[in-house]
C-alpha cells in the first residue's frame, strides 16, 4: 500500500511543469485531465506507477495507498504550484478531482486550530473512524490527503480500517440493525456534487457483502440521538474498526488516497502542547476529493 516513485520518474517529474488546472464547475475539467495525462504518460515509468496505484486502491484486498512523493516535495517544495499540479496529475489517474465545497479551492487546507472541537479534522484530539460526506446520497468515491507538514511534536498518525472486514466480524443481528435507516449525522448545506441530504441513512446500504459504502462516522455515537439497539450495533462496529486498524505517520510529500467504498479513516490525537507551536509550523494537510466516472471500475 506504500508506493515509492522510481528514481527515473522522479528525475523526469522534477523537470516537468504542468500547466495550471481549469475547473468545469467544481470538477477538474476534462481538458486539464487529458492534458496532464498526455504530459505524464510521456515520462518514464509513470504508467507503471499509476497502474500500481490503481491496483492498490481497487484490487482485491486493497482500498488505500500512500504515494511517496517525498523527494519531489524536497526538490520542488510543498508550497510550489508545480508540486501540487503533479499530485493532482496522479489523482486524475484514479478518478476525477472535485471540490464539494464551492467556497473552497480544489485542494482544501486542513491545519490545526487549538480552539476547534478536538474531534474535528482540524482539532487536536482523536479523530475517530469515519467516511467523508457521510450524509450525502453521493459521497466522494475517494478522499485524499497530501502531507505538507506532520505534527512537529510527533503526534497525529493516520489510522485506517477495512470497513467490510469489520462488518463481516459482526453478528447477524447487528448487521440487520445497521442496514436500517436509523442513523443521521451532521448538517448539509452549500455542497456540490455529493447528491442530496441523506437523513436518516443506513450504515449498510444493502449491497452484496464486501461492496458498497459503509456509511459510518463514530462521531454520531456522541452527537446524534440514536435508539439503544442501533447505537449498540454502531458501537460494536466502531470497536471492530479499531480492532482491525493500521496506523502510520505521514511525512512531507506523502499522498494518502482512500477508497471510501472499502476503508474508513481517522487520526490519532496530536501531541500535547500544540498551543506552543507557531501556527506556521503546525501540522498541515491538503485534502482533495475524487469522483469515479460512471461505469468506472474504481467505483466498484
Amino acid at each position: 500500500m506504500f508506493i515509492d516513485i522510481p528514481s527515473e520518474l522522479e528525475a523526469a517529474l522534477i523537470d516537468r511543469s504542468l500547466p495550471p488546472w481549469e475547473l468545469d464547475g467544481s470538477f477538474l475539467s476534462q481538458s486539464t485531465i487529458e492534458g496532464y495525462r498526455t504530459e505524464l504518460t510521456a515520462t518514464p515509468r509513470f504508467e507503471e506507477t499509476a497502474a500500481m496505484l490503481r491496483h492498490a486502491l481497487n484490487g482485491e484486498g486493497g482500498g488505500y495507498a500512500v504515494l511517496r512523493l517525498r523527494n519531489l516535495a524536497k526538490a520542488l517544495g510543498t508550497d510550489d504550484d508545480r508540486f501540487l499540479r503533479l499530485a493532482t496529475g496522479f489523482a486524475t489517474e484514479v478518478a476525477v478531482p472535485f471540490s464539494p465545497f464551492p467556497r473552497w479551492p480544489l485542494w482544501k487546507d486542513i491545519g490545526v486550530k487549538v480552539d476547534k472541537d478536538p474531534g474535528k479534522s482540524s482539532g487536536i484530539g482523536y479523530n475517530a473512524f469515519h467516511m467523508d460526506l457521510v450524509n450525502g446520497t453521493l459521497p466522494p468515491d475517494f478522499t485524499t490527503l497530501l502531507c505538507v507538514r506532520p505534527d512537529p511534536l510527533g503526534g497525529g498518525p493516520s489510522i485506517l480500517s477495512d470497513a467490510h472486514a469489520a462488518v463481516a466480524r459482526l453478528s447477524e443481528a447487528s448487521r440487520a440493525l445497521l442496514a436500517e435507516s436509523a442513523y443521521h449525522y451532521g448538517t448539509f448545506f452549500d455542497l456540490f456534487g455529493v447528491g442530496e441530504e441523506y437523513k436518516p441513512f443506513p450504515i449498510l446500504d444493502g449491497s452484496d457483502p464486501g461492496e458498497g459504502f459503509i456509511r459510518f462516522t463514530a462521531k454520531m455515537l456522541e452527537r446524534s440521538e440514536l435508539g439503544q439497539a442501533h447505537a449498540d450495533a454502531a458501537r460494536e462496529l466502531a470497536e471492530e474498526l479499531i480492532r482491525g486498524q493500521v496506523s502510520f505517520m505521514l511525512q512531507p510529500g506523502d499522498y494518502l488516497i482512500v477508497n471510501q467504498r472499502r476503508f474508513l479513516h481517522g487520526r490519532e490525537a496530536l501531541h500535547s502542547g500544540q498551543e506552543t507551536v507557531p501556527v506556521s509550523d503546525r501540522r498541515l494537510l491538503l485534502q482533495l476529493f475524487l469522483r469515479a466516472s460512471a461505469g468506472d471500475g474504481s467505483a466498484a
